[in-house]
């Protein structure tokens, strides 16, 4: 007898994480591989870090907190917020998350119901739509090119004649790199606000930025729900923590589902995330290797012919048209980790649409790497 299985299940991979496991078998077995396909930061979380998870780990007992996190956790983000953003903050809306997933699907599951429907830029994050299509929640998908910088805008929403219940927003937006100017971010913060169109703006990427500062969507739009992790900038991945800042309107039901579906994020972690927030001085450090091999890939690039990419603003992603090569970007990326040991990830699984002309090129591990992945990749080319 065959069993029942849900259709919620069946939505499409991450094929990131999929690059990532063959890139990982391939190097079981000897092979040396070249991690580009994941945007997971080279280094390790800051010492202070280390430090706090060793005490809470001597300590001996790990347990549950708040679902919504430690009260210190809460009031040192809050006061994150005064100190680099110039916005008072009530720590009382700062909820920690189990990482920024854990963000989006509490902040998904508060804000929409079935059958809502929720915008977003292509290219895009593809877990965005892929929870959303699991909780039955509809995508609508703008194309966003080029000469939109691949960033929504109000010109967009307004051509696309969709009927939408929200909005998410990225910047700096993964895979592009690209950003949001103060202007443009508050010009679509107030668009969506006076329809009713409720924005969930991720901000996981602030900190690693290159050509124009970050803007948080809290300082324009309170109805916003605000996505950050300690992953990226605070070179995290692991340790699964991140935190959200919830309008009043959600914050109860965003407790309750937290108590529901986690419980609480784990101790240890937010101890660690507590000491990492003062860690800043270390950081810029690493943002400033991260953009030296930013200005070594937009140097490369196009010395190769790949000439045709995204305006890399901030986070630490070079996406770039390869159309002139192929047109199927996950036979490229399969074809370049075979021959050369290079793991990318198409850009089919950030755009379904476009995406078989792009490739997304990771720049968060070693500058070495990025080295000898280009050496690589020229004589492949």
């Amino acid at each position: 007898m065959t069993l029942k299985t849900s259709r919620r299940g069946r939505i499409p991979p991450f094929i990131a994480m999929d690059v990532l496991r063959e890139a990982n078998a391939r190097e079981r077995r000897g092979e040396p591989i070249l991690h580009l396909e994941v945007g997971e930061p080279g280094e390790k979380a800051p010492q202070a870090a280390l430090d706090a998870a060793a005490q809470v780990l001597a300590r001996g007992r790990i347990g549950y907190t708040d679902a919504t996190g430690i009260g210190s956790l809460r009031n040192a983000i809050a006061a994150h917020y005064e100190r680099y953003y110039g916005l008072s903050l009530d720590p009382a809306r700062v909820v920690v998350t189990t990482g920024s997933s854990g963000g989006f699907l509490l902040s998904f599951l508060a804000a929409f119901d079935a059958g809502d429907r929720v915008a977003l830029a292509l290219p895009c994050y593809p877990a965005y739509r892929n929870i959303l299509v699991g909780l039955d929640i509809e995508p609508v998908l703008l194309t966003c090119g080029p000469e939109a910088r691949y960033q929504p805008n109000v010109a967009v929403l307004e051509s696309s004649k969709e009927k939408i219940d929200g909005l998410i927003l990225a910047s700096p937006a993964n895979p592009t790199g690209t950003m949001l100017p103060r202007e443009d971010l508050k010009a679509l913060l107030d668009y969506c606000r006076d329809r009713g169109i409720r924005v969930i703006s991720d901000e996981i990427y602030h900190g690693i930025n290159f050509s124009m500062d970050c803007v948080t969507a809290a300082e324009f739009c309170p109805q916003s729900v605000i996505i950050n992790s300690f992953s990226k900038y605070y070179c995290m991945t692991g340790w699964r923590i991140g935190w959200a800042v919830v309008p009043e309107d959600l914050l109860r039901q965003v407790e309750c589902l937290a108590q529901n579906f986690f419980i609480s994020a784990p101790e240890v972690s937010q101890h660690a995330a507590l000491a990492a927030l003062a860690c800043r001085e270390t950081l810029d450090a690493r943002v400033a290797r991260y953009a030296a091999a930013r200005a070594h890939l937009l140097t490369e690039l196009p010395r190769m012919g790949i000439k045709r990419l995204a305006p890399v603003d901030g986070a630490f992603y070079v996406y770039a048209d390869i159309g002139h090569l192929t047109d199927d970007s996950e036979a490229f990326c399969r074809q370049l980790l075979a021959e050369t040991g290079i793991a990318t990830t198409p850009g089919v699984d950030f755009d379904p649409k476009d995406g078989r002309h792009y490739v997304r090129l990771s720049f968060a591990g070693p500058e070495s790497d990025i080295v000898a992945a280009l050496e690589r990749l020229r004589a492949f080319l």
